[in-house]
């Protein structure tokens, strides 16, 4: 179907029209119900305490955290490693639209390319607590810093997350202020970043597992599954998240959302749980049955090792809510029950960050390359600046979610002005 228009050949808007379609989408973010304001009440609560808490911790240094010199790196890097897939996992909804033509996913596409960019500003966000200080920043620039690109594997991955970041801004952008304006989009101006952007998002937990497994002294992630086992665990729970997500603005905002569009991301869902199990199950058996003192890291996780046994029950938490989750979405009888579903999906994102997050990072340093064993446990510092990472996250992602819904509706356009009458949900 050839969407072009032949009216949008010339720019026939001024350039008077830019600010009127900021303001309508700031009007479309601020105006809803009571739900919309407790819930972001809430969310900005938890945000402010998570800024304090990261205050404390410029203040008084990294002490105010569970980390040492064994174990530089926990809960804020497992919660970047996680929210990278996530926003990879986006694509998921971008390749039947754009690859296969299902119209059904370009009427929600634009769901997963939101999702991504709020998935970008909590990893970014995750980074910037965990340098320690944001002066620090400075030298990750080019210019006043010194990048080391493109020797330096943090580097690239800094590249494709802004890279990534840049794409889904400028699909998003684009694809809303047409609406805005009631024409249809070029083709020309948008697709080709899609196209950039499947690849691109593929890219972003590449880099992101090289990261981990370029790491030589590190025999927990030395492993040339560690990039697979990352883009699989992905897109699991990037379709998991986007149902949920769809079936809640479905319901409070009020944003069409086709039936197909959900059963194609479930198809996809029950395929990727599956081959996320068994990426699991073939580094479980390499490690337990080959034995050796390079599987001390792997014991530690799933059995313990001298006598600690910190992660073994978050490691068997996230083997069953993963199981459990595949059991339903593979069970017709169980997966028709819409209860029971919506609980899997949860399970299954719980169970990934699980696994990606405490189980991936933590035992990569246990033993420590002087073969000490040092335990880590977050702190309630760690945490409270975590979910305030997670809150902003949802802050975009909820506003974000309200102009996609009123775009969807036909309450955004120019005709209606920028502050109409009637608020969304």
């Amino acid at each position: 179907m050839n969407t072009e228009s032949t009216t949008a050949d010339a720019p026939t808007h001024h350039r008077s029209t830019y600010p009127r379609f900021l303001l309508r989408v700031l009007w479309e973010s601020v105006d809803g119900s009571f739900g919309f304001y407790a819930w972001m009440g809430v969310l900005t609560a938890i945000a402010l305490v998570g800024a304090h808490a990261w205050a404390g911790q410029n203040a008084w240094g990294m002490a105010t955290t569970g980390l040492s010199d064994h174990v530089s790196w926990g809960l804020y890097i497992a919660n970047f490693t996680f929210v990278v897939g996530l926003a990879a996992g986006g694509v998921m909804m971008v390749i039947p639209a754009y690859l296969y033509g299902d119209e059904d996913m370009h009427d929600v596409v634009i769901v997963g390319e939101l999702l991504a960019i709020a998935a970008i500003v909590m990893a970014v966000g995750f980074i910037m607590v965990d340098l320690g200080r944001p002066d620090r920043f400075w030298h990750m620039l080019p210019g006043p810093g010194r990048l080391n690109f493109p020797n330096s594997v943090l580097t690239w991955d800094m590249v494709v997350l802004n890279g990534y970041l840049l794409l889904n801004l400028h699909v998003c952008g684009y694809l809303l202020y047409q609406r805005f304006l009631g024409r249809k989009p070029r083709h020309r101006w948008y697709v080709p970043m899609v196209m950039v952007s499947i690849v691109w998002a593929f890219s972003v937990h590449t880099v992101t597992a090289f990261l981990y497994a370029g790491l030589g002294g590190r025999p927990f992630w030395n492993s040339a599954l560690l990039a697979p086992r990352f883009l699989a665990s992905a897109f699991v729970t990037g379709p998991a998240f986007i149902v949920l997500s769809l079936r809640v603005s479905q319901r409070l905002l009020g944003l069409p959302v086709p039936d197909r569009a959900v059963d194609v991301l479930l198809k996809i869902l029950r395929v990727t749980t599956l081959v996320n199990l068994f990426m699991l199950g073939s580094e479980l058996f390499t490690e337990f049955y080959t034995g050796g003192s390079h599987t001390a890291s792997t014991r530690y996780l799933y059995v313990g090792l001298h006598g600690h046994r910190e992660l073994v029950p978050w490691s068997w938490t996230s083997v069953g809510l993963n199981v459990a989750a595949a059991v339903v979405l593979l069970t017709p009888a169980l997966s028709a029950r819409r209860w029971l579903l919506h609980l899997a999906l949860a399970m299954t994102f719980a169970g990934v960050w699980i696994e990606k997050g405490m189980g991936l990072i933590v035992p990569g340093f246990i033993p420590s390359t002087l073969h000490e064993l040092v335990p880590y446990a977050p702190s309630r510092n760690e945490w409270k600046v975590t979910w305030g990472v997670w809150a902003l996250g949802l802050m975009v992602f909820t506003l974000s979610l309200r102009i996609a819904a009123a775009a969807a509706q036909g309450r955004f356009s120019l005709a209606q002005g920028t502050t109409p009458e009637k608020g969304g949900a």
